[in-house]
C-alpha cells in the first residue's frame, strides 16, 4: 500500500522544475504581492530563476486560456495561477470567479498538467491585501507550493515509486 507524506515532511524533487506563472493585470495591487510570494516559494524549493516565467493576462477571465496555451507547449512542469477578482455590486464578481476556476480546472485536467490556484476571490480590497502581502498567509506561496508538490506526486508516480 501507498503512502502519501505531506510536502512540508519529506523532500519535493522539483529543482529542475521548469514553472510558468500566469499572473493577471487587474487589480496589480494585489496580483505584484501574490507573484512576490510564488517566486519565493520557488526559490525556497531550488526553482532556478531561469526557470520561472512570468505571463501577464488583461484579467482573471483571460488566465485559463493563457494556461491551456502555455500547457500545450510542453516547455514547463506546472503552472500557478495568480489573480485577484473582489466582490462589487453586480453578478460579475460570480460569473469571473467561476468562469477561473472551471476554466482551470478543466486545463488541468485536459492536459495534464499541474495548476497551482491563486486566485483571490474576497468581498473586500482588505481581504485581499491580507491574503496576498501576508508573508504568513500568502496565497501565492501556497498556490506555488501545490503546484511543486503536485510536479513531485506526478513524477514519482510515473517513476512507479511509493507515494
Amino acid at each position: 500500500m501507498s503512502d502519501f507524506t505531506p510536502a512540508g515532511d519529506r523532500d519535493l524533487s522539483v529543482s529542475d522544475a521548469r514553472i510558468v506563472m500566469v499572473a493577471s493585470r487587474f487589480n496589480d495591487f494585489i496580483v505584484n504581492g501574490l507573484i512576490d510570494g510564488a517566486r519565493r516559494m520557488l526559490a525556497r524549493h531550488g526553482v532556478a530563476d531561469d526557470a520561472m516565467e512570468l505571463v501577464y493576462v488583461p484579467g482573471a477571465f483571460e488566465i485559463p486560456l493563457a494556461a491551456k496555451k502555455l500547457a500545450e507547449t510542453g516547455r514547463f512542469d506546472g503552472i500557478v495561477a495568480l489573480g485577484a477578482v473582489i466582490r462589487g455590486d453586480t453578478a460579475h464578481f460570480e460569473f469571473v470567479a467561476g468562469e477561473c476556476t472551471r476554466g482551470l480546472g478543466q486545463v488541468m485536467l485536459e492536459t495534464g498538467l499541474p495548476i497551482g490556484f491563486g486566485v483571490l476571490t474576497c468581498d473586500t480590497d482588505a481581504q485581499a491585501m491580507e491574503r496576498s502581502n501576508s508573508k504568513e498567509g500568502n496565497k501565492g506561496e501556497e498556490a506555488a507550493l501545490a503546484v511543486l508538490e503536485m510536479v513531485d506526486v506526478l513524477r514519482r508516480m510515473g517513476e512507479g515509486t511509493s507515494l
